[in-house]
């Protein structure tokens, strides 16, 4: 690149904010001798390159986005963000201009010592803070305002020499469609980050016209590209066309004296609006240059292409083309460069200067120095040379140069005004032949590459998915195991209540539980949790070989959400033998499975061949498969069982209840009454034969005062309270508590009545100072395994009872000793007595013990009742 080394001198330097100028508000303008600069602030500083010095600074009220310069009459147009457009004319004499004394002057800027010329507010010549952009073109003013919908294109006529320098009145107006939001939420108008491009385009040929439009924002293009990009109206009219380049990334048109007749002629003022094309990406940039090379004798060097350029680095260039049927058609080709582009400027020989955030590059778009191809194809890369300057934020061409060259001018991103020589017979390098086939293949090779690794990329997203999404669900997990471990007292936030009920599948009693899981954390169970319910039978009392049945019943959650909740039904018995073996124990947990949630996620999947994903696998589970949380252990006995058809309303009659297998005992009485006695149920056989087994329970009425606490309503007696709570989840206690009963008759598991019976009493030989108060239960039935049974249960609910309020109750009441010292000591009596009878039933050689067995029958009632007093 030694034939592109460039010349570079420093003319001036000026202030800037830390980290450099941003592209877009810097502009530099050249009129004869004079540079209008304006590096982004408020000021526009006018330097002299003859004298090499700065002559004036103008102050303006806002930030200077764009100026402008006419040359008839002499004046500086310069919009202000927020403002509108200033006019004034670069004699410091004028009136809308008041000098300031040297305090205004501020060396340290960068800038020499200089006059600083405060802008007058009367020379606003149009005040509007929609404004963005701007051009002259001849007599007229175009300007384009930000609406809150569209951006608008209006037509304006400048003052005449010797007039008020105002505008004489709005000419011509037209929206422009726009696809990206202009307002923010408040209907303000939003601060573009980009600002829109504008320019003024004439068909060559047209000396008077181009001599008027003459300007940083003007140029001519050849009449053949002319004619097909705008239309036969323009070409006719010999109209200039006004070209906007918006940050959405749309080029649209507008013939200049279509829009002064707009509001003339009738029609939809949308259909003067012309879209040529649409970058996808802010415009930076609209210019044009020469193309195609030409004879000697030719002297047209009008640019035969248009050419745009966007932020990122795509470039459209539009040129005059024959189609297949040989018609002249438009020909637009898309191009990619590095971005992106700061800033850029068209020179001859088809080269395009443009600005990286890098350096300042080249490009030639000369015929042959290009790749081929249609709008379609994705655009093509251009090679683009690098100058060796720094990065420049708003770029001009200055002249050709007599020894052949280019002269630029440049204000860089850290606010140096320069010039830049570079020699026109350089060489712009570009792609060879032998190049773009080692590129193209390059290129297919790494598309190759990049669907392997593509595939590759796919499979470890999926599994580090799996393994995000394992992660959370462990996590939640986790959450779960911490608040049900924590909520040992009171409520737990995650709980399983079990209810009892009877039913009758296939003419069969079976007793049923639901157990009803509710969520009312603020977590959800998903994937991984079930429900386990484990049902414990006890052994039997009559076969004390026969070990305790488990079974345990495992149901998926599936998914609960907070609030939610679910039911589930399990058969409790009876089991093969058609008994059902009391109390059954329920134990209700929650199971995570970690194999089912982890195992997925831990297995290697066919393209992770890499050793870190191999190292864990799911093996590396624990034994245990899973996390166990308890929620609930329930003990169902003889109180959950009975049932009562009495109590049920005559058009709710609970149904038949269906008998157990044939009893033995039922058997032989039924054998006594002899084949011609009319036949009766077991429970007559039992109470006919049989005298009714009975077991009473004292309790301190102070005791069961305290422990039943907000059970006792106003209204309800003790002993009402009392057996509403020994009923308390059997079914039919809703009936029990409406009636206020305190003497119920059921039916147990096996077919026998069980009478249970809760009444106040006072037992006087106990107390020391008088009776004292006690409640009796008393359970009474026919049958010794049901009368067993439930008062098995009514103890194990005053054992509990006891240990509850053994820490809240003072202290038991002022009792005789010597009483319980006696009924002690008659009860160990009796206890030793059933050991003997016990172990003479084991070693009788009589056939039929009866009498042995009725004695210990007799003993068994005597310990039973009465009993002993809980205090």
């Amino acid at each position: 690149m030694a034939g592109l080394e460039p010349r570079v001198e420093y003319l001036e330097s000026f202030r800037c904010p830390l980290g450099g100028l941003a592209a877009g508000p810097p502009r530099v303008l050249c009129h004869g001798a004079a540079l209008f600069v304006s590096a982004g602030s408020e000021r526009v500083s006018v330097y002299e390159q003859e004298g090499r010095l700065l002559t004036a600074v103008y102050s303006f009220p806002a930030q200077v986005w764009h100026l402008e310069l006419s040359a008839v009459p002499r004046l500086l147009y310069v919009l202000c963000a927020q403002k509108g457009i200033y006019c004034l004319s670069p004699d410091p004499e004028s009136r809308f201009v008041n000098q300031d004394d040297g305090g205004d002057q501020d060396s340290e800027d960068g800038e020499p010592p200089c006059a600083v010329i405060s802008v007058d507010p009367d020379a606003c010549l149009l005040p509007d803070a929609t404004l963005c952009t701007f051009t002259v073109v001849g007599d007229k003013l175009v300007t384009l305002a930000q609406g809150p919908a569209h951006w608008k294109v209006q037509l304006f006529e400048c003052p005449r020499p010797g007039e008020d320098a105002r505008p004489r009145g709005q000419v011509g107006e037209v929206e422009l469609s726009t696809s990206s939001p202009l307002t923010g939420p408040l209907g303000e108008p939003t601060a573009a980050r980009f600002l829109p491009v504008l320019c003024c385009v004439s068909p060559a040929g047209l000396s008077a016209l181009h001599s008027r439009a003459q300007g940083s924002g003007a140029f001519l293009l050849e009449r053949t590209l002319f004619g097909q990009l705008f239309g036969v109206d323009a070409s006719l009219l010999e109209s200039p066309v006004i070209l906007c380049g918006l940050p959405d990334g749309q080029l649209c048109c507008v013939v200049l004296k279509t829009l002064v007749t707009s509001k003339l002629s009738p029609g939809d003022p949308k259909a003067l609006v012309k879209i040529l094309h649409h970058l996808e990406e802010p415009v930076v940039f609209i210019g044009a240059v020469k193309t195609e090379s030409l004879a000697e004798d030719v002297g047209d060097t009008h640019p035969d292409c248009l050419v745009a350029l966007g932020h990122d680095g795509r470039v459209l260039a539009i040129k005059a083309g024959w189609d297949e049927a040989g018609t002249l058609v438009p020909e637009l080709r898309e191009y990619r460069l590095p971005g992106p582009v700061l800033c850029a400027a068209c020179g001859g020989g088809g080269r395009v200067y443009h600005s990286t955030t890098s350096e300042l590059c080249v490009v030639d778009l000369a015929q042959g120095g290009v790749p081929s191809g249609d709008l379609g194809d994705p655009p093509s890369l251009l090679c683009a040379a690098g100058l060796g300057v720094c990065s420049v934020v708003t770029l001009s061409v200055l002249s050709e140069v007599p020894e052949g060259g280019v002269r630029l001018l440049a204000l860089s991103t850290r606010g140096r005004l320069m010039t830049c020589r570079l020699p026109l017979s350089s060489e712009v390098p570009g792609p060879t032949r032998a190049a773009a086939a080692s590129t193209g293949q390059k290129i297919k090779d790494l598309l190759s590459g990049i669907g392997t690794v593509s595939e590759r990329v796919s499979s470890l997203r999926k599994t580090v998915d799996q393994r995000n999404k394992a992660l959370t669900c462990l996590n939640e997990a986790m959450n779960v195991s911490c608040i049900l471990l924590s909520s040992r007292e009171g409520p737990r936030p995650i709980s399983c209540t079990v209810t009892t009920a009877w039913s009758h599948p296939q003419l069969q009693d079976v007793l049923m539980a639901t157990c009803r899981l509710e969520n009312s954390s603020g977590l959800s169970l998903d994937r991984g949790w079930a429900l386990c319910v484990r049902v414990l039978t006890s052994a039997s009392a009559s076969d004390s070989d026969v070990a305790s049945v488990a079974t345990t019943y495992t149901i998926p959650v599936d998914r609960l959400g907070p609030g939610d909740r679910r039911e589930v039904t399990l058969p409790l018995g009876p089991g093969e033998d058609g008994i059902l073996h009391l109390p059954l124990t329920v134990s209700c947990t929650l199971h995570y499975s970690l194999r089912e949630v982890v195992g997925g996620a831990l297995a290697p999947s066919e393209s992770s061949k890499g050793p870190s994903l191999d190292e864990c696998r799911p093996d590396v589970l624990p034994e245990q498969d899973g996390i166990c949380l308890p929620l609930s252990q329930h003990t169902v006995d003889m109180l959950w069982c009975l049932r009562f058809p009495g109590l049920a309303a005559p058009h709710t009659q609970a149904p038949g209840l269906l008998g157990p297998l044939c009893d033995p005992v039922d058997t032989f009485l039924g054998s006594l009454l002899g084949p011609r006695s009319e036949p009766t149920g077991p429970a007559s056989l039992r109470a006919k034969f049989l005298p009714p087994l009975v077991a009473t329970i004292h309790v301190s009425a102070e005791l069961l005062r305290a422990a039943l606490g907000n059970c006792l309503s106003a209204g309800t007696s003790l002993g009402c309270a009392a057996l509403q709570w020994l009923l308390a989840e059997n079914a039919a206690l809703d009936v029990v508590r409406a009636r206020r009963l305190s003497s119920v008759q059921g039916v147990a598991p096996d077919g026998a009545d069980v009478h249970l019976t809760v009444r106040e009493v006072a037992v006087t030989d106990l107390g020391a100072a008088g009776p004292v108060q006690t409640v009796e239960i008393q359970v009474e039935s026919s049958s010794l395994a049901s009368m067993c049974s439930a008062h098995h249960a009514v103890i194990g609910r005053l054992q509990r009872m006891v240990v509850e309020q053994a820490a809240r109750i003072p202290g038991p009441p002022d009792l005789r000793v010597q009483c319980l010292q006696q009924t002690h000591s008659s009860h160990e009596t009796l206890l030793r007595e059933v050991q003997t009878l016990r172990d003479r039933l084991c070693t009788e050689d009589e056939a039929s013990p009866h009498a042995t067995a009725q004695r210990l029958l007799q003993v068994y009632g005597q310990l039973r009742s009465p009993s002993l007093l809980l205090v």
